[in-house]
């Protein structure tokens, strides 16, 4: 067993320093390092928007000159030696060092709730002893649970032509789909910057899937679709709730330490096309644990009209009650509100079966308040 580390250039953006970084998914962009199945390696990697949030500098303001194109930068991709098609590609997370600061941004006509929540918003956190605090919403401590928000393989290019045309018709349906754009791309060779998944969406090779139990102790599962893996992460993030509500986590940067071990013909044996993860012991939230307050949701609108077993539907409402009792119990406006929903509050589905009406609880951990 080998021990690798790939570094990225801190000082300066993906766009004036892409060596070992992309942002875009494609097969034919060039490995970074190339290991062996059982090899571990240190990945350091940019935040979730390169660099363009500065610390206690940028303001909500400034959103305007802010480019979503460069989201998110990527570290990698890594070969790993004999992993082909039909393999599984276990990546076993063994620690996610942050940075010392971060951000939550509310992003204007993105979120889940980016109807109700037109104005942008920003956090800015520091990180000591363990938690995150913020003078935009004082009083509010978040315990660290540190992990990466995109972790994935690069799709073959049959994949890749089959995640595009699914996509183009989705896009073409009125689905909200980030469809490629060489603006911004790297690499920005035509082929790849003009046919390269965004990285926003998750893929059956994984990608953003903002999952907050991938944290150290987990193993990750991907089924390999190009020859090599070709592995990438990015997008770390200090804490998050389940749902990432308002789009944005507690964003930073990070190093992940991960092992990387090759499953021969796991994935075509198991006929599994999506990722799956798995840790020895029960993963607890150690807030939750100490009290928390739930709201639910079902699938009433809010006009009064019935549907059928609308999950979507029932998660934001039982996500906009949370920001209501946020609002009414600690004194914070909407925007706080939402933010700390995105941040610490987790979203449950409690049943699926009583008919029309589903229900979502969102679970707000109580410990979180100094007060």
């Amino acid at each position: 067993m080998t021990h690798f580390h790939l570094s990225v250039d801190h000082d300066h953006s993906i766009l004036q320093s892409p060596n070992a970084s992309h942002n875009r998914w494609h097969p034919d962009i060039k490995p970074a390092l190339r290991v062996a199945a059982g090899d571990r390696v240190e990945i350091e990697t940019r935040d979730s928007f390169d660099g363009q949030i500065v610390p206690h500098k940028t303001t909500a303001e400034d959103f305007g000159t802010i480019s979503i194109a460069r989201a998110h930068p990527l570290t990698g991709p890594i070969y790993v030696d004999g992993c082909e098609a039909g393999d599984l590609l276990a990546v076993t997370i063994e620690e996610v060092v942050p940075a010392l600061h971060g951000f939550t941004a509310i992003l204007p006509g993105f979120g889940f709730l980016r109807d109700s929540f037109p104005t942008p918003y920003l956090v800015h956190w520091e990180f000591a002893a363990g938690f995150a605090v913020s003078p935009q919403l004082p009083g509010v401590r978040i315990r660290g649970a540190p992990f990466m928000g995109v972790m994935g393989l690069a799709p073959s290019h049959t994949l890749l032509n089959q995640i595009l045309k699914r996509e183009r018709d989705l896009h073409g349906r009125g689905g909200t789909v980030f469809m490629p754009d060489p603006r911004e791309a790297i690499p920005n060779s035509d082929a790849i910057a003009n046919n390269g998944l965004r990285t926003i969406a998750p893929h059956e090779t994984g990608g953003n899937m903002d999952i907050k139990q991938l944290v150290a102790g987990t193993t990750l599962y991907l089924p390999v679709s190009a020859e090599g893996g070709l592995f990438s992460t990015g997008d770390a993030h200090f804490a998050q709730g389940d749902g990432e509500s308002c789009g944005t986590a507690i964003e930073t940067s990070a190093t992940l330490t991960a092992r990387f071990d090759v499953l021969k013909g796991e994935a075509a044996r198991r006929n599994q096309n999506d990722p799956s993860f798995a840790r020895e012991g029960y993963l607890t939230d150690p807030a939750v644990a100490k009290g928390f307050y739930a709201t639910t949701g079902n699938s009433v609108r809010r006009d009064g009209r019935n549907e059928c077993e609308d999950l979507t539907l029932a998660a934001r409402n039982a996500l906009l009650n949370m920001v209501d009792f946020v609002v009414d119990s600690y004194g914070f406006t909407r925007e706080q509100a939402y933010c700390i929903a995105s941040v610490a509050v987790d979203l449950k589905v409690s049943q699926v079966v009583d008919v029309p009406n589903v229900i979502v609880s969102a679970f707000l951990p109580l410990d979180i308040f100094d007060r």
